[in-house]
C-alpha cells in the first residue's frame, strides 16, 4: 500500500486544530462546522493532544459535565499516536487497530501536516481493490 504522505496529497493543506484553553462546547462547534471528527490540539506551535467527538462523549457527556464549562485541556487524550508521511496505510490501519483509535496526526519533524482517519484508510483499500479487481477484469477478458 501506498504512504500517508501520498493521501495527503488530494487534499487542502488545512490542518484542523484548536487550542487546549478553549471550551468543549467550542470545540465541538469547530468540529462540526469543519465536518471531522476529532482535531489536534496546538499551545504555541506544539502539538499537545487531539480532542475528539469520543473524548467529548466519554468524559463530558456520560460525566454529567458542562461543555460550556470544561476546557478542551481537560477531556484531550494527550498521548497522541503519531505517524509520519513515509507510513505506510497498512502500518495505520494495523495501528489504529491495535490501539482502538479512530483518528492518526501525521507529523514530520515536529510539524502536523494533518490528521488522516480509519476513513481515509477504508477509502484508499477499497480503491485499491477495484483497481485490482478491474485489472484482473481486463486480463480475464483479453
Amino acid at each position: 500500500m501506498k504512504p500517508i504522505q501520498e493521501l495527503l496529497k488530494g487534499r487542502k493543506p488545512t490542518v484542523f486544530q484548536v487550542s487546549p484553553s478553549v471550551t468543549v462546547f467550542e470545540a465541538l462547534r469547530l468540529l462540526a462546522d469543519y465536518e471531522v471528527g476529532a482535531m489536534v490540539v496546538m499551545d504555541k506551535g506544539k502539538l499537545v493532544g487531539v480532542v475528539s467527538e469520543r473524548d467529548y462523549t466519554r468524559k463530558v457527556a456520560l460525566q454529567g459535565k458542562n461543555s460550556k464549562e470544561t476546557t478542551v485541556a481537560e477531556i484531550m487524550t494527550r498521548d497522541v499516536i503519531t505517524v509520519t508521511p513515509r507510513t505506510g496505510t497498512r502500518a495505520c490501519m494495523a495501528l489504529m487497530s491495535q490501539k482502538k483509535i479512530r483518528h492518526l496526526p501525521v507529523v514530520d519533524g515536529g510539524q502536523v501536516l494533518g490528521m488522516i482517519s480509519i476513513r481515509d484508510i477504508m477509502d484508499d483499500i477499497i480503491a485499491d481493490h477495484e483497481q485490482t479487481i478491474s485489472q484482473l477484469t481486463s486480463y480475464i477478458s483479453s
